[in-house]
């Protein structure tokens, strides 16, 4: 379609570029096409058993670092069932899973092939460490690859342990398609993940209400209101935010979220060690502390890349209900997310814009190619009367500590109750108190990085955190080094 080939979504789109796209350093393991041959890659199972293959790891506690222990009761989110062999440690199911995706151009499917042919995750390792192991593994993938990938594979054999060990280390829970604590909305997809790395809350993953919000990497300023208002709006229902932390919009959602109490998912473009930018990690492990998620199918050390983004996207899609797109110009990578929305048969939603305006580009054509499909924010209490969420207890009462995501009770077509926006005052009480502090100062008349220090009596570094999340909240904008208020802030300066 001449729509598609023109924005890069719809059903050729998304599986287009996912299929040609190249992983960490090399090829994507899949032949172009071959992406979209199974509604599902095979289940794989523990060797003569039917079982799952692995136990479900835990994910940290309220407040804690992801290699926490799993919460007890009144805890946020967490997955209740423990790993095997104790907390911090792998099954062996688990941890051959884990190996297998850190192999440079093993794909989805070509991973899944793998683990059946095998009978289990672990014992495809024990095929590719024992004698002829490269030929063993050729065979088990068939024509869907050469001897480049298969020494590839015999070589992660023979460092598995070490592997699986920095899995551990960081703190990362491994979930596989036939985990219980997998999420049902993203098993549902025609191509889901075999492979799950989860930082913090499990759980989150399968909220009840699930919402993406995605935009531009260079958003404007109103563009970065807009994004805040829907999100805080969103989270205020109780449903959980889901977003790429990328730079721009995802941030802004992301932070957004964080700042009215809400529950907030993150999904990386690469593995945990090389995806999250230095300015996003502080927003990364207040998602983490307060009952959110940092997701990835990738192993921890692949670097995101061309080809990662476009699985990143499928993955945000795949795991809310509805894709909100705020601000996107012509190419940008949230039209991808867009398409893949549309595919998995989930509502999606753009705020348009100016008809001249670059930032707009990408959404009124996303409007004109999907008349019908994609449809129109109106406004954030049109947005939640839309997505049929519930705007009683979670909107009134806020997303604080100790809460979870609530189901959707709001009957679709019946006039939703307003959602009020928050003054500035409400604003301000949602900061946490150096972020608040920070805001204070500006009102007072703080305009640059000194006299904001001065004011707050903070370091430079913390001052430099606040008025980042400031930023990305889109309650300061910065222009040559001078800080001004925007946003539900912008009447106090």
């Amino acid at each position: 379609m001449r729509e598609r080939a023109m924005i890069g979504v719809g059903r050729e789109g998304p599986r287009g570029q996912l299929a040609e796209g190249r992983s960490a350093g090399g090829s994507s393991g899949e032949r172009p096409g071959e992406m979209g041959e199974d509604r599902h890659p095979g289940r794989a199972t523990t060797a003569g058993t039917g079982r799952p293959a692995g136990a479900v790891a835990p994910s940290a506690g309220p407040g804690a670092r992801p290699a926490a222990p799993s919460a007890g009761p009144g805890a946020r989110p967490a997955v209740s069932a423990t790993r095997r062999g104790g907390p911090g440690v792998l099954c062996a199911e688990h941890a051959a899973w884990a190996v297998l995706a850190s192999v440079e151009g093993l794909g989805p499917i070509g991973l899944v092939q793998l683990v059946n042919a095998c009978g289990g995750a672990a014992a495809a390792l024990a095929a590719a460490a024992g004698t002829g192991g490269e030929t063993r593994v050729a065979e088990a993938l068939g024509q869907r690859t050469g001897r480049g990938l298969a020494a590839r594979i015999v070589a992660a054999a023979g460092h598995r342990a070490r592997i699986a060990e920095a899995v551990q280390a960081a703190g990362l829970t491994v979930l596989t398609l036939d985990d219980g604590a997998y999420p049902d909305l993203l098993r549902s997809i025609e191509l889901p993940p075999p492979v799950l790395f989860v930082a913090g809350h499990a759980a989150a993953l399968s909220a009840a209400t699930s919402v993406a919000v995605v935009g531009t990497r260079r958003p404007t300023d109103g563009g970065r209101a807009v994004a805040a208002r829907l999100a805080g709006t969103i989270a205020r229902t109780g449903a959980v935010v889901v977003s790429g932390l990328a730079a721009g919009i995802d941030g802004v959602a992301h932070a957004a979220t964080l700042g009215v109490g809400g529950i907030t998912v993150a999904v990386l473009g690469g593995g945990h060690a090389s995806a999250i930018t230095r300015r996003h990690r502080g927003l990364a492990e207040r998602i983490v502390e307060t009952g959110g998620a940092v997701v990835s199918e990738h192993a921890p050390a692949t670097a995101p890349s061309r080809g990662t983004f476009p699985r990143r996207n499928r993955v945000i899609s795949g795991l809310a209900r509805a894709t909100i797109v705020v601000e996107a110009g012509a190419r940008s990578g949230a039209l991808i997310t867009a398409g893949w929305a549309l595919e998995q048969g989930r509502e999606c939603f753009v705020v348009p814009g100016p008809i001249d305006a670059p930032m707009s580009a990408g959404c009124l054509e996303l409007l004109r190619a999907y008349p019908g499909q994609v449809r129109v924010v109106a406004g954030a209490a049109a947005l939640v009367e839309d997505l049929g969420l519930d705007t009683g207890a979670g909107a009134a009462a806020g997303v604080g500590p100790g809460a979870s995501p609530r189901e959707t009770t709001h009957t679709r077509g019946s006039p939703a109750p307003a959602v009020g926006v928050p003054g500035p005052t409400a604003v301000l009480a949602t900061l946490p108190a150096p972020v608040q502090a920070v805001a204070r100062a500006l009102v007072g008349g703080a305009r640059t990085l000194d006299h904001a220090v001065a004011a707050c009596d903070l370091t430079v570094p913390g001052t430099l955190a606040a008025l980042t999340m400031l930023e990305d909240l889109g309650l300061v904008v910065a222009a040559y080094g001078r800080y001004r208020l925007s946003g539900e802030l912008a009447d106090l300066g």
